[in-house]
């Protein structure tokens, strides 16, 4: 490995490392806004696989985190539990039941499986039409998760699904996904898929098939949100409401304030919005700070959150990081003169 890229692998892995640090250090209230931060990594990174290398815009990449927090959920509960809880499943899912670590690679699996059907046809699509085709999965997946209680809660929250997600299972996580998302973008496959962003149609007259390189992208994107539900389902109680409208917002907005097109910009954009997120949750329920109390209107938070992200839009529209990987090359030569130079 190059020394540029092991700058860019090892600035996100070393940012998940300090948030872990940090809510290790944090007290016990204040550890689960970490623990979710990392979380949300896991779930940018694996939208930022697809969204950041193609250029096509997907809303509806929530549905494969719901798919996964479904398997694992449902496959992590107790057997003698799921009769009382989820009395109509099918009787594969209701007579078995799989550890932790299972479950989150049996979500991956789902997650992966579920993008790669979905994809078979909408990958032919572009634009608009893709972004509308997308969010209309997100609509029939929470539908289907709702009512169809064969496969799980239906409406009702997951209960007695172990909580095993904390600091250092979501740290894990996320330098995981980190890692594969690196892996991709390093490879043929990702470098294919990026000239197709840069300019389709010379990308097809040099012999580039967009098609299947959206699939391959969409497939591993989706499977990397099925292991991110996984992680999701394992640390807090979910319903179809948590893996919907709300999360499809700010993961898109995570993605866009930190820059969509760099693997490093979805990690600082996923850690910068959780900490002000978390921040403005806080302020919602009132907070205290130096003798000075905030108390926000409900729903303060998606606002400022919503406005922030058209301002970067507006003033930066590359993102907090440019869409750049991290590097310390404009840096030497912003600071460094050429040798024998004596700076002005």
């Amino acid at each position: 490995m190059s020394s540029r890229s092991a700058v860019q692998l090892g600035g996100p892995v070393a940012l998940v490392g300090v948030s872990a640090l940090l809510g290790w250090v944090a007290s016990p209230s204040t550890e689960v806004y970490f623990v979710n931060a990392l979380v949300a990594v896991s779930i940018v990174v694996a939208l930022y696989v697809f969204v950041g290398n193609s250029g096509v815009l997907s809303f509806g990449h929530i549905s494969f985190v719901a798919v996964g927090a479904w398997a694992a959920g449902v496959l992590s509960v107790p057997v003698a539990e799921k009769p009382a809880i989820m009395q109509y499943l099918f009787p594969f899912l209701r007579d078995h039941t799989v550890g932790n670590i299972p479950s989150l690679f049996v979500a991956a699996g789902v997650g992966g499986l579920y993008a790669l059907l979905i994809g078979l046809p909408l990958m032919r699509l572009s634009g608009l039409a893709a972004g509308i085709a997308t969010f209309g999965v997100l609509e029939i997946t929470h539908n289907v998760l709702r009512f169809y209680e064969k496969i799980g809660p239906g409406s009702n929250a997951f209960s007695s699904v172990p909580e095993t997600t904390g600091l250092l299972q979501a740290a894990a996580g996320a330098v995981l996904v980190i890692g594969v998302a690196f892996g991709y973008q390093s490879s043929r496959f990702g470098r294919l898929l990026r000239a197709t962003r840069e300019d389709t149609a010379a990308a097809r007259a040099v012999g580039v098939s967009v098609y299947r390189q959206r699939l391959i992208a969409f497939t591993l994107s989706g499977a990397l949100a099925g292991f991110a539900g996984g992680l999701y389902v394992h640390l807090l109680p979910l319903n179809t409401e948590t893996v919907y409208l709300d999360l499809t917002f700010i993961t898109l907005a995570m993605l866009v304030i930190g820059g969509m097109t760099s693997l490093w910009g979805a990690v600082v954009g996923a850690l910068a919005v959780s900490g002000l997120d978390s921040v403005l949750a806080e302020a919602e329920n009132g907070l205290d700070i130096g003798g000075i109390s905030i108390d926000l209107p409900t729903g303060t938070r998606i606002v400022i959150v919503g406005a922030l992200m058209a301002l970067v839009l507006i003033i930066k529209p590359s993102g907090l990081t440019g869409g750049h990987e991290l590097s310390f090359d404009r840096f030497r030569r912003r600071h460094c003169s050429p040798q024998g130079e004596i700076p002005s």
